[in-house]
C-alpha cells in the first residue's frame, strides 16, 4: 500500500470496531475479484480504462459508485483524484460528503489550470474538508479558501496492524546490514528526494537501505552506479514483516522528500512509531508536524545534499542524542498519531455532518 491507501485502510478498519460499515471503491488495472473483504470492510474494485497524469479513468465506475452511494449515509472522498470530481457531479448523489485533502496538485501545472474550475466547484460542494496537518493548511493556497468547512485530523497508525517479524527474519537482516544503518521506506517517486540522498551519500561509508519500488527506480540505480556508491542497498518491494524488521533494526529513518507533493509522510510516521530518530526536509507540510527539529530528529532545507550529509553524520556520531530523539519520537507518536485517535475524530465528524 502507498500512503493514501494505508490511511484509507486504517480509517475503514478502525471505524468498523465502532459499528460503522465501510465500502471502499477504487480502480484497478489488475485482474481479480470485484469485491474483497479486508480487515472488516469491503473493497470494491472497478477496472481502470486508462490513466492520464497519474489519474485513473473508468467508464464502469459511474454505475458502481451510484450503487454504493445509494446505500451510504456518508460519502468520503480522498483528494486529489480529479476523475472522482466528475463522478461526484455526474451521479447527482445527495448525501453528506467529506473530503480528506491529502495534497495540493503540484507537478501538473498546465493541467491544473484546466482542472481548477472543476476543483473549486467540487470543494465548494462538499460538506467538510479534512486536512492532515495544520502545517499544510497554513501553506496551501487552496485550503485557505475553504476555512469555514475545514477540520484538521492528523493521520494515525495502529501499531498492532504491523506484523511482528520472527527471530529468524530479524537475524537475517541484522547480519546483512549490521547493527547500524539508515533506512528509507517508500514508493520511489520524483518528489521523494532520493536523488538528493544519493548525492549526500558520497564520501560516507554508512549503510543506507532503500526499501520500495516505483517509476524512478532504474534512474536511481543508474545514478548510484555513476557515483560509484557502494553503501547504497536497493531492496525493491518487500513484504510487511521484512519492512517491520528493518524499521526495528535501523539506526535512523531518512525522509528527504523535497516537494509539497509529500503532504504528510506515512513512512516518516512509521519511523516515529518504532522510536527512530528522523531526518526530513522543511517543505511546509505534515512532515514537520511529525518530525520536530532537534527534538525527534533533524530538519534540513529541501534539495540540499550538503545539509543532508551533515545531518546523517551528526546522528551517526552522536548515538546517545540520537537514541534520545528516537524515544521522544515514539512518545510523540503515542500522544498524537495513533489510529484510535484519528478514527474517533472521523467517526465524530461523520455523525456531525449526518446531523
Amino acid at each position: 500500500m502507498g500512503g493514501t491507501e494505508q490511511v484509507i485502510n486504517q480509517i475503514a478498519r478502525g471505524t468498523s470496531f465502532l459499528g460503522i460499515k465501510t465500502d471502499v471503491l477504487s480502480l484497478t488495472s489488475n485482474p481479480g475479484p470485484a469485491t474483497i473483504d479486508i480487515d472488516g470492510y469491503q473493497a470494491h474494485r472497478v477496472r481502470q480504462s486508462f490513466e492520464i497524469a497519474s489519474t485513473g479513468f473508468s467508464a464502469a465506475v459511474f454505475r458502481r459508485f451510484a450503487q454504493l452511494a445509494e446505500n451510504a449515509d456518508v460519502i468520503h472522498y480522498h483528494y486529489p483524484w480529479p476523475f472522482m470530481d466528475v463522478v461526484h457531479f455526474a451521479s447527482r448523489v445527495k448525501k453528506p460528503t467529506v473530503v480528506t485533502y491529502h495534497s495540493d496538485i503540484i507537478r501538473q501545472k498546465r493541467l491544473l489550470r484546466l482542472y481548477r474550475p472543476l476543483q473549486q466547484r467540487f470543494l465548494a460542494s462538499v460538506d467538510k474538508i479534512v486536512a492532515t496537518s495544520s502545517n499544510y493548511v497554513e501553506s496551501s493556497k487552496v485550503l485557505t479558501k475553504y476555512s469555514t468547512k475545514l477540520s484538521v485530523i492528523p493521520i494515525g497508525l495502529d501499531k498492532s496492524t504491523y506484523r511482528e517479524p520472527d527471530r529468524e527474519k530479524l537475524n537475517y537482516w541484522g547480519k546483512r546490514f549490521g547493527a547500524k544503518f539508515f533506512l528509507f521506506v517508500g514508493v520511489l517517486r520524483y518528489y521523494k528526494g532520493l536523488h538528493i540522498l544519493l548525492e549526500a551519500a558520497q564520501g560516507l561509508d554508512y549503510p543506507i537501505v532503500i526499501v520500495g519500488a516505483g517509476p524512478i527506480e532504474q534512474d536511481l540505480r543508474s545514478q548510484a552506479r555513476a557515483l560509484s556508491l557502494t553503501n547504497i542497498h536497493f531492496l525493491g518491494y518487500l513484504p510487511d514483516p521484512d519492512k517491520v524488521a528493518l524499521l526495528m533494526l535501523c539506526y535512523g529513518v531518512l525522509f528527504p522528500s523535497h516537494l509539497r507533493s509529500e503532504a504528510f509522510g506515512i513512512a516518516l510516521l512509521e519511523g516515529a512509531m518504532y522510536g527512530k530518530p528522523m531526518i526530513s526536509s522543511e517543505i511546509g507540510t505534515g512532515t514537520t508536524h511529525i518530525n520536530i527539529a532537534d527534538e525527534t530528529g533533524l530538519v534540513i532545507p529541501p534539495s540540499d545534499s550538503f545539509a543532508l550529509r551533515k545531518a546523517m553524520r551528526y546522528l551517526w556520531e552522536h548515538p546517545q542524542e540520537s537514541a534520545a530523539m528516537g524515544v521522544r519520537a515514539a512518545e510523540r507518536y503515542w500522544s498524537h498519531f495513533t489510529a484510535k485517535k484519528m478514527v474517533r475524530s472521523y467517526a465524530d465528524l461523520y455523525q456531525q455532518i449526518i446531523n
